[in-house]
Formats: C-alpha cells, structure tokens, sequence
C-alpha cells in the first residue's frame, strides 16, 4: 500500500522535531536531578523535595530521579516517601546494593525494621545499624509499632545477668548510728540490717506485642518474669517477680493512646512481699521514625499482705522526649511527678510525694558497639513525721548507670555496666550508698 507524500513529510518532521528537542528535555531533567544534589548538599532538603515532588508525577520509575527523590525525601524528614522512591530504584535495578542500603535504613525510619532487617546479610553488614545498642525500648518500655503493611507484631527478650552488689538489702553502712539525727533517740542496728555484699545471677523473660484489629484499633499486652539469687550473706534478699498487662490502642496518623490494665507480684525470700494492679494511660506522639514525646498516667494500688499498715495508692505522671540520630545514636530525657498515699490512717509518715528528672544517651561507636550513660535523679517528701525518730523524712536519690553494649550477631546482646545509686535521706536508716558491677547476656526473637 503507498504512503502519501503528505504524510511521509509529517512524519519525517515529527521525527526531527524530537530529535532536536528531546536532547533539550533531557538536558532539562539533569540540570533539575543536579541541582536537587546541590540543594541537599548546602542542607537545604526540604527545598530539594518540593522541587521533585513536582515532577515524580511525570517521572517515577526512572532510577536516576527516584535515587534524587529517595535521598531528598530521607534528609526532609519525609521517609514514607523515601520508602517508596527507593523501593522504585530496587524494582528496576535489583542488584543495587546502595539503593538495597538506603531502602532499609528508610523502613528503619518508619519504624519497620522487619522490613529493614529483612534486607540480604551484605546489605546489612555495609552498614544498617542492627539494633547495634540500647534501644527506645530499654529506657521507655513500649508495644511494637504496627509492622509493614500493618500487619501484626510481637517481641520478646530472655536475659542471663551476673554480677556483684555492694548493698544488696539497700542497707545503711555500719556507721549509721553516728549520722542519727539531734535530739532522736538512741538506736543501733539489728544484726545482718548493714549493707550486704554479695554475688548474684539473674534470669529475666518478657514477650509483648500488638494484635491489629484494623487501621486504628488494636489490642495490646505484655508479660515479664524475673528470678534473682544471690550468694552468702544476700541469700534472704533472694527474689522473683512477674509482671503483665493488657489493653487496648488506638492510633491516628502520627498520635497513638494506650490504655492498660496491669498486675505484679512481687516474692523475697519464697514469701510475697507485695502485689500490684492498676491502670496505666500513654500518649505516644511520633514525630517520625527517629523522634518521639511519650506521656503517661499510671494509677496503682500496692498491697503488702504481711504489712497492711503499708497499703497504699501511687499515682504518677510524666513525659519524655526521645531521638534517634541516624547514624544510630540516641538521646531522651524525662520529668515526672506524683504521690503515694496509705489507705490506713495515722501513718501518714509513710505517705511522700515524688518528682523526678532522667536522661541518657547513647553513642554508636559501630554497627556493632556502643557506648551508654543514663542519669535519674528523684526526690520525695514525706506527709508527716516518722514516729521513732520525730523528722520528717527527705530523700534525695541519684542513680546513674555507664556501660558497653555489643551487639555480636543479630538478635544478640551483651551488655556490660556501672550503676551507683546514693539516697541521702533525713533519716539514717534509709540513707545509703549502692554500687553494682554486672554483664548481661540478652536474646531477642
């Protein structure tokens, strides 16, 4: 069949016309990918995204702007972007290993990391930080987040710690008597109420997590179960306890409240010294997947079977900021406050108020080792005078804590630590110094 000539020119001028601009818009689209590298190298990346967000419509699916794309959205804060930018790069370019690196550390910032764990044993080891030290978890105990895709998700941890305590009964040293208060009575110690040195080992379990019910609504618990033992003179200080909760969330968009019931038992020496159940309420604000201010009310009931006249309600209030840098260190801080009020009366002596201040930080020395401090400093006054001694209780209790953390493979720990705590207190008998050398060996699942 012939072709008109009409069209055979149409056509050769259609052909040359891309030709002579398609260079042009090439040229076009690489002076925008280079100037977006310009941008995020002068640290302006929220100038940089805006200026390829206005193209991704046109363009996704080219790996050279959806590389662009994943580095300007992560610097701006905006990383479920950069998820999907990165996620583009892998589809078309499989073997990409930096495009594998930075999709993991994007899954990371959302707060998968199943997703960013699930990325191949090279990728990991050219840097993915693999939960190399202390976590948000192990300052601020809190549920998983929901998984990729929002799926249902669960955690747990068993412990092996051994270690040497300076005052295992938080005991007063033999001084004591000589720090009593003008004007108290005299007293002396009971046999065996100093402070006790010894040895211990400890074994510790917990396993929380999160059933989705849907996009908002979930349920969810936690259990921990602790026994500790200690050598010679701290054999009556012997220990177990076992703590569990569970509750409902609800989470809209970067907001998250919590509200749980809880129970705990506590036994020293074979006997039960106390028992707990209460309430808590958590807000959970998420700025991202490297920041987050979480706020709390917990309401408990405490019960001493053998001591009723120690009943007692403690309710506590407070906030604490956390951030993740992106090379894998941390930094949190925290205030709270509340009371403690007994159910019998006339013990108004063992009534006190609180407050409090911590912070800690954490700095990744590798992927695999890390460096931790953490500092907590209370104080509490007591409602009334303390019977025996006629003054009214103060404490001033500092606990600070320095240590290593080595992550030897993955969902491996071993985390050896300093901890001192120092109550001084208006009283003598609660007035005392503690220091305790430990190494615990931590497994996740």
């Amino acid at each position: 069949m012939s072709v008109p000539n009409w069209f055979r020119r149409a056509r050769s001028l259609a052909v040359l016309s891309f030709l002579v601009g398609a260079p042009g818009a090439f040229l076009h689209a690489d002076d925008l990918l280079a100037q977006a590298r310009a941008l995020l190298q002068q640290g302006d990346a929220r100038r940089a995204f805006d200026m390829l967000d206005a193209q991704e419509a046109q363009r996704a699916g080219d790996p050279a702007f959806d590389t662009a794309m994943g580095s300007a959205a992560h610097a701006a804060g905006q990383y479920s972007r950069a998820v999907m930018a990165w996620e583009r790069v892998v589809a078309a370019q499989p073997d990409n290993v930096q495009a594998q690196w930075e999709l993991g550390r994007a899954l990371h910032a959302v707060g998968d990391k199943k997703g960013a764990q699930a990325v191949s044993e090279r990728v990991r080891a050219a840097g993915i930080p693999v939960d190399a030290a202390l976590s948000i978890d192990q300052f601020l105990v809190s549920y998983d987040r929901m998984g990729h895709e929002g799926r249902s998700t669960w955690k747990g941890h068993v412990e092996l710690t051994v270690g040497r305590d300076s005052n295992a009964n938080a005991g007063p040293g033999i001084d004591a008597p000589a720090l009593s208060p003008p004007g108290t009575p005299a007293w002396s110690l009971a046999p065996g109420a100093e402070a006790q040195r010894a040895s211990y080992a400890a074994v510790l379990g917990n396993i929380r997590g999160r059933h989705v019910l849907d996009s908002r609504w979930s349920l969810i618990g936690a259990a921990t179960a602790e026994a500790r033992g200690y050598s010679d003179a701290g054999k009556p200080y012997d220990s177990t306890q076992l703590d569990a909760s569970a509750g409902v969330a609800y989470r809209v968009e970067r907001n998250e409240w919590m509200l749980s019931a809880q129970g705990a038992t506590y036994r020293l020496d074979g006997d039960t010294l106390r028992n707990t159940s209460g309430v808590l309420g958590e807000w959970i604000y998420r700025l991202d997947g490297f920041r987050q201010w979480d706020t709390f009310l917990q309401v408990q009931d405490l019960r001493y079977p053998t001591q009723s006249l120690r009943n007692a309600r403690r309710t506590v209030g407070g906030t604490s900021y956390v951030h993740i840098l992106r090379n894998g260190s941390l930094y949190y801080a925290g205030a709270y406050a509340g009371q403690e009020d007994p159910r019998a009366s006339d013990v108004a002596h063992l009534g006190h108020h609180v407050v409090g201040l911590r912070g800690g930080v954490q700095w990744a020395i590798s992927a695999d080792w890390a460096a931790f401090a953490h500092l907590n400093h209370e104080r509490r006054r007591y409602d009334a005078a303390d019977p025996f001694f006629g003054v009214t209780r103060r404490d001033r209790q500092s606990y600070a804590v320095v240590g290593l953390s080595w992550v030897p493979a993955p969902g491996w720990r071993i985390t050896p630590q300093w901890a001192v705590t120092r109550n001084a207190s208006t009283l003598p008998i609660t007035d005392y110094d503690r220091r305790v050398l430990s190494v615990t060996v931590r497994r996740e699942f």
